[in-house]
């Protein structure tokens, strides 16, 4: 498999891992459009069990928070406890052990704590970071908006979820394709980006 070019950003299954961050039932009416970003989530995970994407999920101090929500649909993943606010710390055995891997597809909660800090140390051992800002939220929708233009700062690319299936699948002709179309034939859930972007389009230049 030809490399991909880091600047570019291409998502490949073969090199891709999807992270699942701390969906927890404790943030659920705490979090700005949780069920929209859960939704997207879940999505996600759809289409990586069917393209043989690993996956990984975090859980944020469960003792206090929770487990993670059953609608995410992650039954079968093992979730990793952690209080860092860091997926990277408890996930470190899993990088180690996949030298092929070029990009993390990032999905969770909240975007100016766990989801930064990820993506800075992801950026740090050398990996890609794709943020889905569909499948991302905080608290406080400046702290969202001001975290997105952070990591993009940083080097991050942000994308949709729809933008990253597209990216994976490749082709229309792909074995699964027809599966992961009746995914994506209705548009992401509503979690209020383009209101969250009006006007405040020099964050994400």
């Amino acid at each position: 498999m030809a490399a991909a070019r880091p600047s570019l950003g291409r998502v490949l299954p073969g090199s891709s891992i999807l992270f699942l961050c701390d969906m927890q039932e404790k943030f659920r009416h705490n979090i700005a459009y949780f069920p929209q970003i859960v939704s997207v989530a879940a999505r996600m995970l759809r289409v990586a069990r069917l393209l043989e994407v690993p996956v990984m999920l975090t859980e944020q101090y469960p003792q206090g928070l929770g487990p993670t929500v059953p609608e995410l649909g992650a039954e079968g993943l093992r979730p990793l406890a952690k209080t860092c606010f860091s997926m990277v710390p408890a996930l470190q055995q899993e990088l180690d052990s996949r030298p092929q891997l070029r990009s993390v597809l990032l999905c969770g909660i909240e975007a100016q704590a766990c989801i930064l800090n990820t993506t800075l140390d992801l950026l740090d051992r050398g990996l890609q970071v794709h943020v889905v800002v569909d499948a991302c939220s905080s608290r406080s929708q400046v702290d969202r908006l001001v975290a997105l233009a952070r990591m993009r700062q940083s080097g991050a690319f942000l994308s949709t979820s729809e933008g990253l299936i597209l990216q994976l699948v490749g082709d229309a002709a792909h074995p699964q394709f027809k599966e992961i179309q009746k995914l994506i034939k209705e548009p992401a859930p509503d979690s209020g980006l383009l209101g969250l972007f009006q006007g405040q389009n020099s964050l994400l230049h």
